[in-house]
Order: C-alpha cells, then sequence, then structure tokens
C-alpha cells in the first residue's frame, strides 16, 4: 500500500516563496490576496525604528514622519520655543578674556567713592568708640587700682616709720604724708598728705590737707583751737571721700598721728556749695553750727558724683585725744 510521504522541496527551489511588497504607510497585518503567490502564513517584518534626525535639525522621511516628530518634540517646527537658555553676560570658564571684558570685569570689581567713605566713617566710629571705652575703663577702674597701691604702700610705710622712730613730727613738705585717716562707718583707711594736689596727693588716693603753702591754710589737729580742713576724691583715683555724704550725726572720725589719736563726731553737713565758697573753712565755719572756737574738722569732696561742679561739705567737732601709749580708742575697736 503505497505510503504517503512529504514531499522534498525540488533542487532549485527557494524555501519560501516571496513577500509582498510592504505598504509605505503601514506595516500592519493585512489579509492575504486570494490567487496571491505568497503564503497565508507568511511572517511579518518588524516595524522599522524611526529615522533619528539629521545633524540639521530636519528629520528625514514623509510630511507624516516629519509632523509626528515636531509633536513628539513639542513643537511644530523642530522644538520648544522659550527653552534655549539667554546668553550668558559671564565669560566661559576656561575661555581667555578679551582686553575689553578684562577691563569691565576690573571696573565692576573696583569699589566707588562711596564705598571708600563709608568705610572711612565706619573706621572712624569705631575707632572712637574704642577710644572712648579705653578712657573710660581707665578713669573707672585702673586710676583706681594705681592709687589703692599707692596710698595702701603710704600707709605702711607711715606705720613702719612711726614704729622705727625715723618720722619726726613737725613741718611737712607738700606731698608728705604725716597721718592716717580712718572712717570707721565707711570701712574708709587712707594716709593723709601735705597740701591739695591733684597730681602729689589726691590723684595717688590720699587725702590732702589744707595748708602748708596753700592759699588756703587750715590747722593742724595738735592745735589748741582751729578747723582741720581735708580733701579727697568723691570718684576715680582712690575715691576715699565717696560716700561721705552717708554720713550722720555722732559717727566717728579718726585722725592717727605718730603719737596720738584725735576722735571727730560729726555735727552737719551741707550737701551742695559753689567751690568758691572758702568760708567752710574758717576756724568758724558759717553754717556749721559751731558758735565759738573750738577743736573741728572740714571733710570737702565734689558732687554731684563724677562731675567736680559744686563741692559736698562734712563738719566735725573733736571729742577725744588719746595717746598712742594707751592703746586705740573705742571708735577704732568697736
Amino acid at each position: 500500500m503505497p505510503r504517503l510521504t512529504e514531499a522534498g522541496p525540488a533542487r532549485g527551489e527557494h524555501l519560501m516563496a516571496p513577500s509582498p511588497p510592504a505598504d509605505e504607510e503601514t506595516m500592519a497585518l493585512r489579509i492575504p490576496v486570494p490567487g496571491g503567490t505568497g503564503p497565508q502564513n507568511a511572517p511579518v517584518r518588524p516595524p522599522a525604528a524611526s529615522p533619528a534626525p539629521s545633524a540639521t535639525g530636519v528629520t528625514p522621511g514623509g510630511r507624516a514622519a516629519r509632523r509626528k516628530a515636531a509633536k513628539r518634540r513639542g513643537g511644530r517646527h523642530g522644538g520648544a520655543r522659550g527653552t534655549e537658555a539667554p546668553p550668558s553676560a559671564e565669560p566661559v570658564a576656561g575661555r581667555p578674556q578679551s582686553r575689553v571684558e578684562a577691563r569691565r570685569q576690573a571696573k565692576l570689581r573696583k569699589p566707588g567713592p562711596a564705598v571708600f567713605v563709608s568705610r572711612a566713617v565706619g573706621e572712624v566710629f569705631i575707632t572712637t568708640g574704642v577710644l572712648m571705652l579705653l578712657f573710660v575703663t581707665y578713669q573707672l577702674w585702673w586710676t583706681n587700682v594705681r592709687a589703692h597701691a599707692q596710698a595702701g604702700s603710704e600707709t605702711h610705710q607711715l606705720q613702719d616709720d612711726w614704729a622705727s622712730g625715723r618720722r619726726k613730727p613737725g613741718v611737712f613738705e607738700p606731698g608728705q604724708g604725716f597721718a592716717i585717716l580712718h572712717i570707721p562707718t565707711l570701712d574708709v583707711v587712707a594716709p593723709i598728705a601735705e597740701g591739695v594736689s591733684n597730681k602729689k596727693v589726691l590723684d595717688k588716693g590720699m587725702v590732702g590737707h589744707y595748708g602748708g603753702r596753700s592759699a588756703l591754710r587750715t590747722a593742724m589737729p595738735d592745735a589748741r583751737t582751729g578747723n582741720f580742713g581735708l580733701a579727697a576724691h568723691r570718684n576715680t583715683h582712690g575715691e576715699p571721700f565717696r560716700y561721705i555724704n552717708r554720713l550722720k550725726a555722732g559717727d566717728a572720725v579718726v585722725v592717727e598721728t605718730q603719737d596720738t589719736y584725735f576722735v571727730y563726731k560729726v555735727t552737719s553737713m551741707l550737701p551742695v556749695t559753689p567751690p568758691s565758697n572758702t568760708s567752710v573753712l574758717d576756724p568758724v565755719p558759717p553754717g556749721s553750727g559751731f558758735t565759738g572756737p573750738g577743736r573741728y574738722i572740714t571733710l570737702t569732696t565734689c558732687t554731684p558724683e563724677f562731675t567736680s561742679r559744686y563741692r559736698l561739705i562734712v563738719w566735725g567737732k573733736m571729742v577725744e585725744e588719746r595717746p598712742r601709749s594707751k592703746g586705740k580708742p573705742d571708735a577704732l575697736i568697736e
């Protein structure tokens, strides 16, 4: 019985029939034309990739392809409008500048006259502020530090001289210390020197005695009658009289010398008076409440604080004269 066999391809024949020509507009499947030469299940070719735009920006192909490419790019004519970056005013990095560009950049970097003026004014204000701060620091702090050191040294020197007998009582030279002032209520201990010179006495933190070669000469503490006048700074330079405005009637003021303690009691105060009112140093000062000669003490200083426009006056009367051999008075022990 004859068997069915697969007929092999005849020699010289191709395995596949030639494909029909592709349509220009599409590569989709198509129904085979009856009577066509190609097989029904002929393989379909994949769609060709869209041609890349040329270097000139024109997409190759027909009008339809160009329209589609333009739509994909966002514009009809091959690109979105306004997307190009504006030309930069700055020179491109690495690109050498021309002389004109270099001069233009130098002018832009160079500050104008207004900048120089503002800088100069600012430097003047800063310098002035620093100098004022240094001056205030010197006046309020350093002068006190230095004056306290000088006054303390003079006090210790007086005590050493008295203990050794080197210091002899008598007439003292201007600026020479001869006694020590104690105000227990204010915790004041300061040396008393002859004269009221700022440079020689007051600026060194010492209390000055109106005497010596001064036109305003007052008595010494050991005089039988008279007014022992003293002056000192209220602010800066040790400021030993800063708080004498707090003294009250009955507060003690003690003057210590080589041989004697002289104890005074505060009696009255004159808060404000002109510097020209020298009558406060009279043997019997007017306005002090004293009615006759006696042994008085007068403390004078500037007022208000940090000014020298007026004077503050405190008066006292001697209540005890105590030899050093009997020890300290009660005012210095309490």
